[in-house]
C-alpha cells in the first residue's frame, strides 16, 4: 500500500490509528467493505503492518488510504483527524512485558499518544466521536475474585463475571502498560466531561 496524505475528498472516511495492526487491518476490511472510506493512521512498526497494508489494498483499492505517521507527533495527527467522520484510536504499545523494559517510551505511545489524538480532535474536529481500545490490565488482579478451570479455559468462579468485568469495578492499574493505558482511558473519559466530545472506551482483554 502506498503512503499517501490524508484524501480530502474523502470526507465522511473513518480514521483508524494503528489500523495496519490485526484489529485495525480487520476493522478497515469490514468498513470498506461496506462502503465506507477509511483512512489507516500508522507508523508501521508492528511485525505484519506491511503485509496487512499491501491485503488492505488488494481487497480494497479505492477505499483504503494510508498515512505513514506516529501519534507521538501531534502536528501529524491533527492533520489527519481534521474532516474525518469518526476516530477509532488502537494505535498503542501493547505489551505488558515492553513496558517493564521502557517505560518512557510506553508512555509516550499509550499515554501522549492518546492526548494527541484527544486534543486533534477537540481543536480541529470536535464533532468527530472518538472510539478507544482501552485494556482491562485498568482493573489490575482483581482482587477478591477467583478463577476455575473448566476445560481447557480459566474462567471466573462467580458466573455474574462470565461476560466480562463490571464497569463498577474499582480501577487498581497494574504494571507500566496499565498505567499508561489506564491514563488515557481516563483522559478519553474526561474529554467528554470537560470539553464534550463524543467518546468511548473498550475495556477489551485479549484479542485473537
Amino acid at each position: 500500500m502506498r503512503a499517501t496524505r490524508h484524501p480530502r475528498h474523502q470526507d465522511r472516511a473513518v480514521l483508524i490509528t494503528g489500523g495496519a495492526g490485526f484489529i485495525g487491518s480487520n476493522l478497515a476490511d469490514a468498513l470498506a467493505a461496506r462502503g465506507t472510506p477509511v483512512v489507516i493512521f500508522d507508523n508501521m512498526s508492528r511485525s505484519g503492518a506491511h503485509e496487512n497494508a499491501a491485503w488492505l489494498q488488494d481487497r480494497h483499492p479505492t477505499r483504503i488510504e494510508l498515512v505513514h505517521g506516529d501519534v507521538r507527533e501531534p502536528a501529524a495527527v491533527g492533520g489527519v483527524v481534521a474532516g474525518v467522520a469518526a476516530v477509532l484510536h488502537l494505535a498503542a504499545q501493547v505489551a505488558v512485558t515492553t513496558s517493564l523494559h521502557d517505560p518512557i517510551e510506553d508512555f509516550e505511545i499509550n499515554a501522549r499518544g492518546t492526548l494527541n489524538v484527544l486534543e486533534a480532535i477537540r481543536l480541529r474536529n470536535p464533532r468527530a466521536p472518538l472510539v478507544f481500545a482501552s485494556t482491562n490490565k485498568v482493573y489490575g488482579e482483581l482482587t477478591g475474585h477467583s478463577f476455575v478451570r473448566r476445560g481447557e479455559r480459566y474462567m471466573p468462579a462467580d458466573d455474574r463475571m462470565a461476560s466480562g468485568v463490571s464497569e463498577a469495578a474499582p480501577l487498581d492499574l497494574h504494571s507500566p502498560y496499565g498505567c499508561s493505558k489506564g491514563a488515557a482511558d481516563q483522559y478519553v473519559r474526561d474529554y467528554a466531561r470537560v470539553y464534550g466530545l463524543r467518546t468511548a472506551v473498550l475495556r477489551m482483554s485479549c484479542i485473537y
